[in-house]
């Protein structure tokens, strides 16, 4: 294995494991906070139980987030210290920024852990806010970098070195805007679906209970505010991608030749070395106006490009087709839910259809990690054969100690699988020890619900 190929496959796994914890550092808070005000609101030791849940099983993952974020930071200046030596002058203020928003995060989340039953319920609530702003404002600042990457702005590049930083500028790119909103409703949807996923398996094993019952409810309004707005803002990403990365969208869409009134093509499988994409499902004209707006407008294809140049064609195709795939999935179930819930007086019925809307549930939590992932590659995969677009080669910011890609690699690989063997082992202890409590403070809350009604 080449030190450049061993370098990315470290770098591959290493973000494919660490986007995980990350997501959900951003959804879980937003999720635990609004449970607890509904309680704080309304007195129901329900919502509680679901926060307080909720809070435990974030804390064990605020914890391995943190342990493979911090390796990533090792791996960056091991594996390519040519790219961090060129943009650390530029992109050094957002990293910067998310360092002071992971701390803030991590202050208040201990004081929010700490103070179950210590705190009083309004200030303990009200710590929950910033462990909530602090994952979103990580997401932001980290984002914007990668942002940078595919839209490089803010500096000059001359005689070799980089001049003129502007740092605004960097952190403010084109891309900033589509690709922070995306990746922030992302890690909600995420989030949310998993959570849901969860409770739906209760559900089908019979545990109609409230604090099941609610355990699916918030996660599926959740998904039913956000998941339509990130069809609206994964359009506009799209457009971005469409004026900045020409080849990535190219790529994305298995577009091989330059052509006016360009189809979108759905599903296929995009060939490079035939230079056509197979099997797939083609829509006339709706690429041009989807990009420009304009059904005969010209999108480029990857003839308009070096070979060398050529994004992993059928990879990016297959994953961008799998991230909306899923995500038009991530629309229609809160849609096909909150109908049955509704049109069944506030109740989730037992008929075959919610059973088998609750198996689609279950399938979607999973299948949100998947289309993250795969959201991912089109994102870094798509840019290649470029680390910042059009600036500098992958092959240019690796490393040129010999063997040392592969050698992190393994180090990195081992790390990690600690790391899984000791999450799971932690959230099945956390399973078995908090689900009697849970159940206590359900079956309370409804025995009082039945006694005031009796009265």
């Amino acid at each position: 294995m080449s030190n450049l190929l061993a370098a990315r496959v470290a770098m591959a796994s290493t973000l494919a494991f660490h986007i995980i914890f990350a997501a959900l550092g951003v959804g879980l808070p937003a999720l635990l906070c609004v449970a607890e005000g509904l309680g704080l609101r309304s007195g129901d030791t329900i919502w509680y139980a679901l926060a307080r849940r909720w809070s435990q099983a974030f804390g064990i993952l605020f914890i391995v987030g943190a342990v493979s974020g911090t390796a990533i930071s090792f791996e960056m200046g091991l594996l390519w210290p040519r790219f961090m030596g060129f943009a650390s002058a530029v992109i050094g203020l957002p990293f910067a920024l998310e360092g002071f928003a992971f701390f803030t995060e991590g202050i208040f989340l201990g004081l929010y852990l700490y103070g179950w039953d210590r705190l009083s319920p309004l200030a303990h609530w009200l710590c929950s806010i910033p462990v909530a702003l602090g994952g979103t404002a990580s997401a932001f600042f980290v984002v914007t970098a990668n942002a940078w990457m595919n839209a490089p702005a803010g500096f000059t590049f001359a005689n070799g070195r980089v001049t003129s930083v502007d740092p605004l500028a960097a952190m403010f790119n084109p891309a900033t805007p589509a690709e922070t909103v995306h990746m922030i409703l992302a890690a909600y949807q995420v989030s949310a679906f998993a959570v849901a996923a969860i409770y739906a398996v209760a559900l089908l094993r019979g545990r109609r209970t409230a604090y099941h019952t609610r355990g699916l409810l918030l996660p599926m309004a959740f998904g039913a505010i956000v998941a339509p707005i990130q069809a609206y803002i994964g359009d506009l990403s799209a457009k971005m991608v469409a004026h900045t990365q020409p080849a990535k969208l190219a790529a994305m869409e298995g577009l091989f030749q330059t052509v006016a009134g360009a189809p979108l093509r759905i599903l296929g499988i995009a060939d490079p070395n035939t230079q056509q994409t197979n099997y797939g499902i083609e829509i006339p004209k709706l690429l041009s106006w989807l990009a420009y707006g304009d059904p005969n407008a010209t999108v480029k294809g990857l003839d308009a490009f070096p070979r060398a140049d050529w994004p992993n064609t059928l990879l990016v195709h297959l994953a961008f087709d799998l991230m909306v795939g899923t995500g038009i999935l991530m629309i229609a179930l809160p849609v096909w839910f909150w109908l049955l819930y509704l049109r069944h007086g506030g109740a989730v019925p037992r008929s075959r259809i919610s059973r088998l809307m609750l198996w689609c549930a279950v399938l979607t939590g999973p299948l949100g990690f998947i289309a993250l992932e795969a959201g991912w590659i089109v994102t870094e995969v798509g840019r290649q054969p470029w680390i910042i677009q059009g600036v500098m080669r992958v092959s240019a910011a690796v490393t040129p100690v010999p063997g040392a890609g592969l050698t992190i690699l393994l180090v990195f690989l081992l790390i990690y699988l600690a790391l899984t063997v000791a999450l799971i082992s932690l959230l099945l202890r956390l399973a078995r020890s908090t689900s009697g409590v849970a159940a206590k403070l359900a079956l309370k809350s409804q025995q009082g619900a039945s006694a005031e009604s009796a009265q």
